[in-house]
């Protein structure tokens, strides 16, 4: 992914977020692990608070290894036209118990990543390519947000509703790193309007100070 760039400079960049990524685990969201290393098992059907370890005899090297971050995600397959590509421990079972995960954000011109959340995680937000809008309300429903640029980074707090928005001409690329090896999101839109069953319009109506045929179209857009 970066070495395709020529840009020396931002693999320096990248080489130093990678570093500061394994320095956010020291303000914990996830518990310490108790051993060196737990590859989840996937296929367990026992229940943790995270996943089964793998038998350390079908451990190889390629349980530390993940290579889905290099290709770009396809920013048409949504209205929002940004596509995220996930390094947690789903996709990269080595994860377990680590403390740490990784997202690719790759975003059309104009492309939103939409108002979300992270229940279990901090986000620094490292922009290699076009410029990003970045931007998070606190509890005191305050608005704290700056135009990123390539090489630099952005810190969301945990659990805070927060936003990215493409303001160049191109495409953007954005590397995004947690202190949970499954942050989780929560998605405001698709929360609000996309639940399974959804939440009742008139509920909707009420706490946004619309009509119900405008919560009621919204959620047609939404497949709800």
């Amino acid at each position: 992914m970066v070495a395709s760039t020529g840009s020396s400079p931002m693999i320096f960049l990248l080489l130093s977020f990678i570093t500061l990524s394994f320095v956010l685990p020291s303000c914990h969201s996830d518990p310490d692990p108790l051993q060196d290393f737990c590859i989840a098992d996937l296929t367990s059907k026992v229940l943790l608070n995270g996943f089964a370890c793998k038998p350390p005899s079908g451990i190889t090297s390629d349980d530390f290894f993940f290579t889905g971050l290099t290709k770009e995600g396809n920013v048409t397959a949504n209205p929002f036209g940004t596509n995220v590509t996930s390094a947690n421990v789903v996709s990269f079972p080595g994860l377990n118990t680590l403390g740490l995960s990784m997202n690719r954000v790759d975003y059309a011109p104009g492309g939103v990543n939409i108002p979300h959340s992270h229940p279990r995680a901090t986000e620094l937000v490292l922009v290699l390519k076009g410029s990003l809008f970045v931007g998070f309300v606190s509890t005191a429903n305050l608005l704290f947000s700056k135009v990123v640029n390539p090489g630099e980074i952005f810190v969301i707090p945990k659990g805070l509703v927060h936003f990215q928005y493409n303001v160049g001409k191109g495409k953007a690329l954005a590397i995004t790193v947690f202190n949970s090896q499954l942050p989780g999101a929560v998605l405001i839109p698709l929360t609000l309007f996309a639940s399974k069953p959804t939440i009742p319009s008139e509920i909707l109506a009420k706490a946004l100070q619309i009509d119900e045929e405008v919560v009621n179209s919204i959620k047609s857009k939404f497949g709800a």
